[in-house]
């Protein structure tokens, strides 16, 4: 029996070792600042029609007269963002945040570039924390972005003057990062909101990942890397919650979604849209897969976001 019980003991200390080894070791593959080689694993991800745009965009991008910026976040990190004034001078101001293990030249150069040229707005485009050219070791998933892009919508408002009016748009990990930060006390400048493919939660987001590409039960393993995030990078997935930011905020939002989006479902869109108070609409491009409704469809995005932008920006 003595035997027994301490084969079965070691058996549970093993399996608990292997717990916490697989905890830190998905921790580090979904948080800590590192090359994510599960993304171009992901089948979900169509990245062979990312390059084509992502090169093109990057042409005009590098032809621009951007204003390097850089700005202390509340905890002490060093971001650095680049800024664009408009053709002619204008009160009217895009605040744009990109996605996961992006940066705003690679991500947001074409949309950028649909403010910047064809709506005619200055441009704000940061590098959020642990992306890009900013400092930070760890990823926010939008939580701890969205803390950045009220000091970043001040920083606007000093640049251009009390008289702005500032639009947030963001594309996937950006799209949640704006609707994260609509649920926060906001200056008046800041008109409306468009959150391309965006997430429920990191929760939900991260639980729909290890589902899809490591085929993995999530508990207790998901919970043990929370709080791993606790400690590390101080916060737990679950209060990372765009739908409840979604149901404070007060800014009318455009909710776009690709309905061919596999790498955060389009199901995803339904709850946060349902969940807005404010003044809404809803544009889903049926082909699209993440991150691809602007291109699958230029005219519709273009039009759609036009059309929005007359309503709340005078």
């Amino acid at each position: 029996m003595a035997l027994a019980a301490i084969i079965i003991l070691c058996i549970i200390l093993v399996l608990l070792l292997a717990l916490l080894f697989a905890s830190f070791y998905f921790f580090r593959v979904a948080i800590v600042r590192q090359p994510k080689g599960f993304l171009s694993a992901s089948p979900d991800l169509p990245l062979d029609q990312y390059g084509v745009l992502i090169e093109r965009n990057m042409v005009w991008f590098d032809q621009q007269p951007f204003e390097k910026l850089e700005m202390a976040s509340h905890d002490g990190l060093l971001l650095r963002g680049y800024y664009l004034a408009a053709k002619a001078p204008t009160p009217k101001t895009a605040i744009l945040a990109h996605g996961y293990m992006g940066n705003a030249r690679k991500d947001m150069a074409g949309v950028a570039k649909l403010y910047h040229e064809i709506f005619g707005y200055n441009v704000l485009m940061p590098d959020d924390r642990g992306h890009g050219e900013s400092e930070g070791r760890y990823i926010g998933f939008g939580w701890l972005d969205r803390l950045d892009y009220v000091k970043w919508i001040y920083f606007v408002l000093n640049k251009v003057g009390q008289e702005a009016q500032i639009v947030l748009h963001g594309i996937s990990m950006g799209g949640a990062t704006v609707l994260m930060t609509s649920g926060e006390e906001l200056p008046e400048q800041v008109r409306c909101v468009i959150s391309d493919c965006a997430y429920t939660s990191v929760k939900d987001i991260l639980t729909h990942q290890a589902r899809q590409l490591y085929k993995l039960p999530t508990f207790p393993l998901l919970s043990i890397i929370s709080l791993i995030c606790k400690l590390r990078a101080g916060y737990f997935f679950g209060e990372a919650s765009t739908l409840a930011q979604v149901k404070k905020a007060h800014l009318p939002t455009l909710f776009i979604h690709g309905g061919e989006d596999l790498f955060v479902p389009t199901t995803m869109l339904n709850p946060l849209y349902e969940a807005s108070t404010a003044p809404k609409e809803k544009f889903i491009v049926p082909t699209a897969g993440h991150g691809l409704a602007y291109a699958v469809d230029v005219a519709g995005y273009r039009q759609q976001v036009r059309d929005f932008l007359q309503k709340f920006m005078q």
